[in-house]
Formats: structure tokens, sequence, C-alpha cells
């Protein structure tokens, strides 16, 4: 199989835990790019090892209190970060790839992979919001298969290999989305899109899911690893996501959230050398905007716990 790109070695080391962070950082309603940018540049600069954006298509209000999330298109908003930074790996997590024309989204992928110099990682989900299935004209409940089908003609069209790109071509009538990448873009499945963990440990370089309490983590973790070895491959990367509300106070316990910890340093340090341990590969952060300074929180992280997860 062909190299991966560079984002793969970044996101998933050989030794260590690699921490990313959900974008854009803590904000209310929608970013400031100058700021996103700027924020960006501070990750990078402190040693994170990814951005990641979701793909939220409609603003439908969710969750008790009925918010609705305004974000901006994921592959315009990564290529700003892209252009903002130098080292950090751009990602989406994830991209509802039954609402998207395949070919659409791999000319986007291989667009930012080749601008961002090969640091670009593709996660995909199946979405679960009736309200989007609905405007755009799509099965709900026949989504696991439109994503099975749509992965696979995404697939043909970002192998660099020549012998897997027969379908794209097949499908086009022999004509090219963009020139094949030199190396693999690395694909991620994002929860199961409605999958089977054999499918997704077969197709995918990676699973993400995400955060439970330890114990039930680490049962999922098992899973993932008998599938992968039912799959009879190599092993790949398991990423979860995290809410974090990192507290001043560094010895602060920790308490559960939705999706998360309440926590300071000392804890949260702690906790990522277990589920490391454990074997998660990545963990992406989603700040809580809990009044403290952005700029505060990624320094502390950054010179306190970062660290510790690579060695």
């Amino acid at each position: 199989m062909t190299d991966f790109n560079p984002a793969h070695a970044r996101l998933f080391p050989k030794q260590g835990l690699s921490l990313g962070l959900m974008t854009p950082v803590a904000a209310r309603g929608l970013a400031d790019p100058l700021e996103a940018c700027r924020v960006a540049r501070l990750a990078d600069d402190l040693g994170f090892a990814a951005l990641w954006t979701r793909d939220v298509p409609l603003m439908v209000p969710q969750g008790p209190d009925a918010t609705a999330s305004a974000l901006d298109d994921p592959f315009l908003w990564l290529g700003m970060l892209a252009a903002a930074t130098e080292r950090i790996v751009i990602g989406t997590a994830a991209i509802v790839l039954p609402l998207r024309q395949p070919l659409q989204v791999a000319k986007s992928a291989l667009t930012l992979d080749r601008i961002s110099g090969g640091r670009f990682v593709l996660g995909l989900g199946s979405g679960d919001r009736p309200e989007e299935f609905a405007a755009f004209g799509e099965d709900l409940q026949g989504r696991a298969g439109t994503f099975r089908e749509r992965w696979s003609l995404l697939r043909a069209a970002l192998s660099p290999e020549p012998s897997e790109r027969a379908p794209v071509l097949q499908a086009t009538d022999g004509y090219d989305v963009l020139p094949a990448p030199a190396r693999r873009i690395p694909m991620l499945v994002v929860g199961t899109a409605r999958q089977s963990l054999q499918w997704i440990a077969r197709e995918a370089e990676g699973w993400a899911t995400y955060h439970r309490e330890e114990s039930a983590q680490e049962g999922r973790i098992g899973l993932w690893q008998q599938a992968l070895a039912q799959s009879g491959g190599a092993p790949k990367p398991f990423v979860q996501s995290m809410l974090l509300d990192l507290q001043a106070d560094p010895t602060a316990p920790a308490e559960p959230l939705p999706l998360g910890l309440k926590v300071g340093r000392d804890g949260l340090r702690a906790y990522l050398q277990r589920v490391h341990a454990q074997g998660v590969a990545h963990v992406m952060f989603n700040l809580v905007d809990n009044g403290r300074p952005v700029d505060d929180v990624l320094a502390e992280i950054g010179e306190h716990v970062l660290p510790d997860t690579l060695r």
C-alpha cells in the first residue's frame, strides 16, 4: 500500500498520545476568522497535533436548550486554517457523506491535502438529523447503504494506486477529478456511520468515537481491537473526542460532563495517561467556554499536559 501523507504520522505517532482541538475553539455564534487563525497559530506553536471541524449543513436547534450551531463550510474553513499554520494537521470530524456528492468531496479533499502540504485527514459520518435529510432530498433510513456506496467511490477518487482508481474513472467516463495524490489521504469513520466495526476496521484508517466513562470506553476499544483482528489487518488507531472544561485550579478533581470532563490539569494529565494505556491514540478536545481566556487554557495544556502525553 502507498505510504500515507505526513498527517498520519503527526496524528498517530509511534510513541505517545497526540492531542487536537475542535474548531472554532470556544466560540459563541459565528466565529471571527481572524481570531480563529490567531488561535490556530498558537495551537501550532504549542505543539497540538490537529485542528478539527464539523460539518453542520443546517442550523437545526438541538439539545435541552434547543440551540442551533452556526458553522462555516468545513472545507473552506480548513483551507483558511491551513494557510494560517505550518505543521498542525487539519481534519474533518466529520463530513456528512450521505448529504454530499462524493466526487465533490473528493475534489475538496484532494485540494486541501495539496494546499496544506499533506496535512489533511478526512473524517466521515452518516449524519442523524431528519431535517437535513429532508431538505437535501436524501433517505434518512437508507443512509447506511448510501454511506457505503459513496465511501467506495470517494476512496477510489482519493487513491494514489492506479489499480484502485477504476471505479471513479468508470463513473465519470474516464475523466479524473484531479491528478492522483502522491500519498494516501487517511480516511476515518466518525461514530459508527451505521456500519459494523468489522466494516470500519477493514475500510477505514481509524475509528473516531465519543467520550465515555472509562470502563465503558475500554470496552469499546476492546471491540475495536477484536474487529481489527477479525479483519486480519494491521493495527489501526482509536480516536476519541472529549468535551473539556479545564479549571484554573490545577488540582481540581474530575467531574463528569456529558461527553467529557470538568477537571484541573493534574487530573486531565492522569486521565489521558490512563486512556492512552487503554489504546487511545488521539484525543480531540472540544473546549468549554468557562470564562477563562482561550490563550491561557491552550498554554496550560501545551506547557503542562502535552509534554507528558508525547512520552
